[in-house]
C-alpha cells in the first residue's frame, strides 16, 4: 500500500504530460508501420481541417480580430494536447502520429503568421525571426528523416511551443504588450530547441558513421 500513492501520482503525469521521462513509445519510432487509423490521429486530421479555416475567417476580417477565428486557432493549437492525452490514455500511439503532430504545429505557427503580418498584429522583425526558427525547424525535421534519425523532442521544445501559441492567439483578440514579449519568449527558447536538435542529430549520425566502421574494420 505503500508504493501505490506514488505509482498512482506518477501514472497521472505522465498521463496528463507532466512527466515526459523515459523513451519514447515504440510504436512511434522511425520503422514502424504508421497505423493512420487511430482515435489521436483523427484529432489530428480534424486540427489539420481547421487550418485554412482558420486562414479564411481571419483574413476575410477587417482587422484579423474575428473571434471565431480565435476560437478555431485556440482548438487547432489545444487539440495538439488532446491527441497527446488520448495516445497516453489509450495506447493508441502510431508512427503517422509522431510525424503528423509537429508539422501540424509548424502549419498552426505559420498561419498565425501569416494573419498577424498581415494585419500587422504583431512587430514584423519578430514574426520573421519565428518564421526563420520554424522553417530551420522544418528542414531539420526533413533531414533527420532523410538520414534516418529520430530526434526527440527536448525541454526547450516542449515550452517554447506554449508562449508562441498563447503570443498568437492574444494578438488575434487584443492588442497588448504580453503578446510581443511571449513571442519573443518563445523565439529564444526554439533557437535552443533547434540547435540541441541539430546536435543530437549530429552525434546519432556521428555514433552510427563510427558503429559502421568498426565493424568493417572487424571485417577485413
Amino acid at each position: 500500500m505503500g508504493d501505490a500513492a506514488p505509482f498512482g501520482k506518477g501514472r497521472v503525469r505522465k498521463l496528463f504530460g507532466l512527466d515526459r521521462t523515459g523513451a519514447e513509445p515504440a510504436p512511434t519510432r522511425a520503422g514502424q508501420p504508421l497505423r493512420p487509423f487511430t482515435l489521436p490521429n483523427l484529432i489530428g486530421y480534424l486540427r489539420l481541417i481547421g487550418v485554412p479555416i482558420f486562414l479564411i475567417l481571419a483574413l476575410s476580417s477587417d482587422d484579423g480580430r474575428e473571434p471565431l477565428a480565435a476560437l478555431f486557432f485556440f482548438l487547432i493549437a489545444g487539440g495538439d494536447y488532446v491527441d497527446g492525452f488520448l495516445a497516453r490514455v489509450t495506447g493508441q500511439y502510431s508512427r503517422l502520429g509522431a510525424l503528423m503532430d509537429p508539422v501540424i504545429d509548424r502549419l498552426t505557427i505559420l498561419s498565425g503568421i501569416v494573419v498577424c503580418w498581415h494585419f500587422e498584429l504583431l512587430p514584423r522583425w519578430l514574426l520573421v525571426l519565428l518564421l526563420v526558427r520554424e522553417l530551420a525547424t522544418l528542414l531539420l525535421a526533413r533531414w533527420g528523416l532523410s538520414h534516418g534519425v529520430d530526434i526527440e523532442v527536448n525541454w526547450f521544445g516542449r515550452v517554447a511551443v506554449f508562449p508562441v501559441m498563447i503570443s498568437l492567439l492574444l494578438a488575434l483578440l487584443v492588442d497588448t504588450w504580453v503578446a510581443t514579449a511571449l513571442l519573443a519568449l518563445g523565439i529564444a527558447l526554439g533557437v535552443v530547441a533547434t540547435y540541441l536538435y541539430a546536435r543530437v542529430g549530429r552525434d546519432q549520425i556521428q555514433a552510427r558513421e563510427a558503429v559502421t566502421a568498426a565493424e568493417e574494420s572487424a571485417q577485413q
